[in-house]
């Protein structure tokens, strides 16, 4: 059985204008999402990746990452929630149950899935899991791939994580120790990547919402 420690977590809700999420606040205020504003920065990338392999084949692998990294977040959340894992395809089983050791270094769960958001950088986001591994207390990543990636291909992973953990201090005042991404792979490895280089990461995030601020203000410009 998974600790739990009870925090008291404003609800957002959220939608999407103009292929952008957004989250509205309890105080009325309307951020971004992280998640659109790392899409938003790597759209080039993302761009060049789909012109070489086609729309069809980009789609077709897009579509099947979305499923089993959702699946593999839905069998994450049930069981550090202590509860009945839901059936999902035998791929994201499979995934699951090949990450359970890492996943069970997790312990003294602070937030599962839980939306969060900072007033002073002007986004928000859903947290995949904020918890102490193997003791320390970190913000927490499940990831999918065919294969292990390069540290240096996963930057915005951790820009992802610095970004919750900016939230998580602003709201709480809770400072983690460090990011974790668990990445369950379909050639049968596991790789734990754990980053205790907070700044460096949150200098980055930086400079990602610059660019999302920047672009927006452009667009804004264009049409006025």
């Amino acid at each position: 059985m998974f600790n739990h420690v009870e925090i008291d977590y404003p609800s957002l809700t959220r939608e999407m204008v103009d292929g952008v999420r957004y989250y509205d606040t309890p105080d009325g205020e309307k951020l971004v999402s992280i998640t659109s504003v790392i899409s938003h920065y790597n759209r080039e990338t993302f761009r060049e990746w789909r012109a070489r392999v086609g729309n069809d084949e980009a789609n077709r692998v897009t579509k099947q990452a979305t499923s089993r990294g959702t699946d593999m977040h839905t069998l994450a959340e049930n069981y550090l929630c202590n509860r009945k894992l839901p059936p999902v395809q035998p791929l994201s089983e499979y995934l699951f149950k090949q990450a359970k050791p890492d996943i069970d270094k997790i312990d003294n769960i602070h937030a599962i899935e839980q939306s969060l958001f900072s007033n002073e950088l002007g986004i928000a986001g859903s947290v995949d899991c904020i918890a102490e591994f193997e003791g320390e207390l970190a913000i927490i990543d499940f990831k999918t791939s065919k294969k292990p990636k390069p540290r240096e291909w996963i930057d915005s992973h951790f820009v992802q994580c610095a970004a919750y953990a900016c939230m998580l201090y602003e709201m709480t005042g809770i400072m983690v120790k460090k990011f974790v991404i668990i990445m369950s792979c379909e050639n049968g490895e596991v790789e734990v990547y754990e980053e205790y280089d907070k700044r460096k990461y949150i200098n980055l995030l930086s400079k990602y919402i610059r660019e999302f601020v920047e672009y927006k203000l452009h667009d804004y410009a264009a049409v006025n």
